[in-house]
């Protein structure tokens, strides 16, 4: 119960990486905000399940990248809860297109999600933890943000996390001492976002990986459960690669 009574707001929580720390979350004792888009099933059946173990979440349908429906999510939570100690920014697109395919709405809805999208949240939130003299945010980069060879495939996505590492850094330096701002670079992870992977994409991932798999939401969901416990209270502005060695050779 290391999150027991704690409040923590999960963007993009319907499903994959964002599904497995609510659930995660849950299980240590926080109460979980369930924020989804357009995965409203999802969202649903997660917070039965939350509920089937004893727990208490709050779903609330938002775009994260519209500033208006941010600053409204955000008011129901403390209208609900009254705080909100942990925010995790994990709502994230990927289109699946090489460059020179890429078009300008591509890149505008990735910049849109995945960066502004942390942007807005954290700034609605940022005030509350301050308030608070305490609160964690975690930030979902990708190994697309770092310099790891084949994982820079995707522009508009690299771009994105890239950005998304600075603003990692940047809130860090802006929010302490009260607030730790950390991020977690997954690599490749078994979600419906790569689902798209052609096996000989699959096989070339796996040869590049050093423990030779790829890897499973809950690995990253205990990664961000130590980020937003009281164990890495010393820690902030850093980055953690779940990745499975990949990139290192």
């Amino acid at each position: 119960m290391r999150l027991k009574s704690k409040v923590v707001l999960v963007t993009g929580a319907g499903r994959g990486i964002g599904r497995a720390i609510a659930k995660l979350f849950a299980q240590e004792g926080a109460k979980v905000v369930i924020n989804y888009s357009k995965s409203e099933s999802e969202a649903a059946s997660l917070a039965k399940e939350i509920e089937e173990i004893g727990g208490e979440s709050l779903l609330v349908k938002a775009d994260v990248s519209k500033s208006d429906q941010v600053k409204e999510m955000v008011k129901r939570v403390i209208d609900r809860f009254g705080r909100i100690d942990v925010l995790v920014n994990n709502a994230g697109v990927l289109f699946p297109a090489s460059f020179l395919d890429s078009t300008e709405d591509m890149w505008n809805r990735t910049i849109d999600v995945n960066l502004k999208g942390a942007y807005l949240c954290s700034k609605e939130v940022a005030p509350i933890m301050l308030s608070q003299r305490k609160g964690k945010v975690i930030n979902i980069a990708s190994v697309c943000g770092l310099a790891q060879h084949s994982a820079l495939g995707n522009t508009p996505y690299a771009v994105s996390k890239a950005g998304l590492i600075g603003l990692t850094r940047s809130l860090a330096v802006n929010l302490g001492p009260y607030i730790n701002v950390n991020a977690i670079a997954p690599g490749v992870i078994d979600t419906d976002m790569v689902s798209f992977f052609t096996p000989e994409r699959k096989r070339m991932i796996i040869e590049e990986t050093l423990l030779k798999r790829v890897g499973r939401p809950e690995e990253v969901a205990k990664v961000a459960l130590f980020l937003a416990s009281e164990e890495s209270d010393f820690i902030t502005g850093e980055v953690i690669t779940v990745s499975g060695g990949r990139g290192m050779r």
